[in-house]
Order: structure tokens, then C-alpha cells, then sequence
């Protein structure tokens, strides 16, 4: 996981107003807590906070006053509409540590030919060390035929990091496409309605 360093600045200034002035400053408002601290409240650079947030569960090297904090993505808030970062919240952490964290699941490969893989969870729940999450988890399916799972436990983990969501939990389900069962059934209704006529005299 890459370590994102930031320049960040105390917050002296709250409320709506506040947030907006330092937005119109390209500042992200944002909060560290964890560790049974009182919550930090700063402002970020909007350009390269933007860009690390771009990966899940960001981790931060802040510089706030010349002091080091460590922190991990938890929550970002976007405008509606135009989907720009209006605040984010942070997790303090410690080299070392481990914490919880959802990892998202991607799928490599391709399924065999007259099938289709439906993901059914897009992320899993691991513990890993603060410093070491792994920004996705792989899955293959390469080949897999219509009629195949993929479960949680088929996920290959990194060292160090620990499944927590349960093993069974399905991931993908691999099946033929619907409009080929949809032509399936109509081609066959068709046919039992031709049996089912009378012959024409």
C-alpha cells in the first residue's frame, strides 16, 4: 500500500460556512481519531488528497505542525452531484498495528464461453497491519463453466492478512446468461404448444 504523504493544517474555523471557505480554498475539511483521543480537526490539500483517496483504505502520513500522524481513510462524504470530496474522516494508527478493514474483491479472467460470472460480494471483510493492507484481493476465473462458486475461501489472502468475513460467503456465481435461458424456455414452450395442437385436417 503506498504511504501518501499530506501537509495538513489545523482547524480553527467550524460549521457550514468554514467548510465552505476552505473548499473555495482547495482545503478538504477533515477529522483523526482513534487511540481514545480527542478528534483532530484539520484541513487537507484538495489535489493530492483527492488522488489518494482514489484507493481504499487510503493510508496517510500527515504533517500537521511539524508532528507525524498516521492515518487511515475511514469515510469520505461527496457532493451529490458533483462527486468532489466534502469532508473525510480518519482512523489514527500505528505502524504495527492491525486493524479492520473492507478490501474490495476483483475478478481476473474469463469465464468459459456460454457462461457468465455474477459477483454477489464486491468486498470482504480482513485484519491486516495498518501498514500492510493489500488495496484489492484477486479472484480467477478463468474458465470456470456455468454451475461453478467461487467462495470467501477461495480467496489467496497475503501473508499477514486474516479473513474475517465467513468462509462460505459467496463471491461469484458463475451461470448461464438470462437470455439464453429465456430463449431456452421460449423455444420449448413453443414446441409444447406444437405438440399440443390438433393436426390439421
Amino acid at each position: 500500500m503506498a504511504d501518501n504523504k499530506l501537509a495538513a493544517q489545523l482547524r480553527t474555523e467550524f460549521g457550514k460556512g468554514a467548510a465552505r471557505r476552505a473548499r473555495r480554498a482547495h482545503q478538504i475539511p477533515a477529522v483523526i481519531y482513534g487511540h481514545g483521543a480527542e478528534p483532530l480537526h484539520i484541513v487537507l490539500p484538495e489535489r493530492e488528497t483527492t488522488r489518494a483517496a482514489r484507493q481504499a483504505n487510503a493510508l496517510l502520513t500527515l504533517d500537521i505542525a511539524g508532528e507525524e500522524h498516521l492515518a487511515l481513510v475511514k469515510d469520505i462524504q461527496r457532493d451529490p452531484v458533483l462527486q468532489i470530496i466534502e469532508h473525510i474522516d480518519l482512523l489514527t494508527v500505528r505502524r504495527g498495528e492491525k486493524v479492520t478493514v473492507d478490501i474490495p474483491v476483483v475478478l481476473i479472467g474469463e469465464v468459459a464461453p456460454g457462461a457468465v460470472a455474477n459477483q454477489e460480494a464486491n468486498s470482504v471483510s480482513v485484519e491486516a497491519e495498518a501498514t500492510h493492507l493489500p488495496s484489492s484481493l484477486e479472484v480467477s476465473i478463468e474458465g470456470r463453466a456455468a454451475g461453478e462458486h467461487l467462495h470467501a475461501s477461495d480467496l489467496e489472502l497475503p501473508k499477514g492478512v486474516s479473513l474475517l468475513t465467513e468462509a462460505d460467503t459467496l463471491i461469484v456465481n458463475v451461470s448461464v446468461p438470462e437470455e439464453q435461458d429465456l430463449g431456452e424456455g421460449a423455444e420449448g414452450e413453443a414446441a409444447e404448444t406444437a405438440a399440443e395442437a390438433p393436426a390439421a385436417e
